[in-house]
């Protein structure tokens, strides 16, 4: 796991952490159902950040007869697990709290409270989101901020990043929810700032499934890096052209290559072995995440001989 992950993952968690206890402090003196929707989504969120470390740290495993590519995708699982707990524990519970506030109405307590703890909690998720985007801008480059989001292989940064503006948004519902109330001396206004934030919730679980899904099944290497490791190999000595080539991300930081070259056929076999170790150790320098080559040496074929073949 990269440093600027770790960064945003203790940030996150941290400010989690402080912000469950002060919003279930609220909840309690107050008994506004979207406190307590936000204290159960921050005890969820501090428990996802401790996932994603376990992630982190059980791909670091050494690679065993039966895992020979290592535990690299262990970081995706563990962040699909993020996403079902935001889910479950985050929007379903908001919406089941939600719904039941607005069939049975609680009237509302101490909202000065309430509101100082909403507005101090606003402070907090607003520092770990900064944290967040700061270390995410290392790796985004010119990217948009969709666009990583939906390319990145490393599934921390884009985790915590929606975990925080999801965080944020439903801060927001719960003051809006909780002054309304207040304003109209309605409670059935806090109810519905609680299924505003559930439904929040569950749109960005699902966002986050859908993403992790996509590293679990297992993606290939982004078009860039694509033609960094394409070039690489063409400008290889003694490689005449590149034929086919296949790139899958064992973990965020670990590329599988794979690839059929054409070689200057007057090669004899030692000269074949070192030019094909040459292809790899250009591969690495343009590429460092590739640490699995597999170089299959082959003649190309024109297409009337390919046609014929079938």
């Amino acid at each position: 796991m990269q440093e600027g992950s770790k960064k945003a993952i203790v940030a996150a968690f941290l400010a989690n952490l402080a912000i469950a206890l002060g919003k279930l402090v609220g909840f309690l003196i107050t008994g506004a159902a979207s406190m307590l929707a936000e204290s159960v989504h921050s005890f969820a969120d501090s428990g996802n950040q401790g996932l994603l470390f376990l992630g982190g740290a059980r791909a670091r495993k050494t690679a065993t007869p039966e895992h020979p590519f290592g535990f690299g995708r262990e970081r995706y699982f563990w962040s699909f697990v993020v996403a079902l707990v935001l889910f479950t524990l985050g929007g379903l519970f908001a919406l089941f709290e939600g719904i039941e506030k607005l069939r049975e109405p609680h009237e509302i307590e101490g909202a000065g409270v309430a509101f100082a703890i909403l507005l101090l909690a606003i402070v907090m998720e607003g520092y770990s989101l900064r944290t967040a985007v700061k270390e995410s801008k290392h790796v985004k480059r010119s990217e948009s901020w969709p666009q990583f989001i939906r390319r990145s292989k490393s599934p921390e940064l884009p985790v915590v990043l929606l975990e925080d503006v999801g965080a944020l948004t439903g801060l927001v519902f719960a003051v809006v929810g909780l002054g309304l109330a207040e304003i109209t001396g309605n409670p059935r206004f806090d109810a519905v700032g609680s299924i505003a934030i559930g439904l929040l919730l569950c749109v960005i679980a699902v966002i986050l499934v859908i993403e992790m899904k996509g590293l679990l099944i297992g993606e290939g290497a982004s078009p860039a890096v694509l033609t960094s490791i394409h070039e690489a190999m063409a400008s290889t000595d003694r490689v005449r052209k590149v034929i086919h080539m296949r790139t899958e991300h064992l973990g965020p930081e670990e590329l599988l290559v794979a690839a059929k070259l054409s070689f200057d056929s007057n090669l004899d076999l030692p000269a074949l072995a070192e030019a094909i170790n040459e292809v790899e150790r250009r591969v690495r320098d343009a590429v460092p995440a590739a640490r699995m080559i597999y170089i299959e040496p082959d003649i190309e074929r024109s297409p009337e001989s390919q046609a014929t073949a079938k």
